[in-house]
């Protein structure tokens, strides 16, 4: 009984944003300083690889240059060889927390979203990883897209119970 009752659990927390892997291990507020460094640098990699750059992000979409093709393809490459390194490896955490893969269960509101996200990233230019970096270029109408992200989070959660999932 207790066991249906935790795999229920674990299906309907997988369908939320929280994490199904989340740590139970307490820190400091001291320890989320180096997520921020990590942001500040991965945000400098992306400015300096013109990756939040309107324009990379309008050719690609207009299928004019690999570029931004060529980021997003060896993205996933690296994501691919890194969870078979873990899985392989047993690999932990950096805490000794075993980590699990949990599998997803394809459905049409995952293409609807989709093609929201994707009409949203050509026009905009922004996806939501790197607004902040294109707001600290001192493009200040990207705003506008972070306001429009939030709302758009905010809509998504409160008619969440009667989407397609």
């Amino acid at each position: 009984m207790q066991q249906n009752i935790e795999a229920n659990d674990l299906e309907l927390r997988s369908l939320d944003t929280m994490c199904v892997n989340e740590s139970h291990l307490q820190h400091r507020w001291y320890h989320n300083l180096k997520y921020l460094i990590l942001g500040i640098f991965f945000g400098i990699v992306f400015i300096k690889a013109e990756v939040i750059s309107w324009f990379r992000i309008q050719e690609m979409f207009r299928l004019q240059s690999f570029h931004m093709y060529g980021v997003i393809g060896s993205a996933i490459l690296v994501a691919m060889i890194s969870i078979w390194l873990i899985k392989k490896l047993d690999i932990k955490t950096i805490y000794g927390e075993e980590i699990i893969f949990h599998k997803k269960t394809f459905n049409k509101g995952q293409i609807y979203g989709g093609l929201i996200f994707g009409f949203g990233w050509a026009l905009t230019g922004a996806c939501p990883g790197p607004l902040f970096a294109q707001i600290g270029t001192g493009a200040t109408v990207i705003v506008v897209t972070l306001l429009s992200a939030i709302v758009g989070t905010w809509v998504y959660g409160y008619f969440r119970e009667k989407l397609p999932h």
